[in-house]
């Protein structure tokens, strides 16, 4: 399996942190919304990483990570 290059690497490292972090929201019919958003920009990312976009996967993992930070923020809690 070759190895993934730099940006690829740090992408999916961001996937990772990603479902750690989703883990820590407790979902509600409240948020809902907002996690199933931030899930698809998620599975976005997974998608450019395959074509070689990384630029654009970085931005939707970026994307996501801000959706889950926002409600975190929102509700007072780090």
């Amino acid at each position: 399996m070759a190895r993934p290059n730099k940006q690829a690497a740090r992408c999916i490292s961001d996937i990772e942190q990603f479902y750690k972090n989703v883990k820590e929201v407790e979902r509600t019919p409240a948020n809902a919304h907002v996690l199933d958003l931030a899930s698809r920009y998620c599975e976005d990312t997974k998608y450019f990483l395959e074509k070689k976009d990384y630029v654009t996967a970085f931005g939707s993992i970026n994307y996501a990570h801000g959706l889950i930070d926002a409600y975190r923020k929102a509700k007072g809690k780090k």
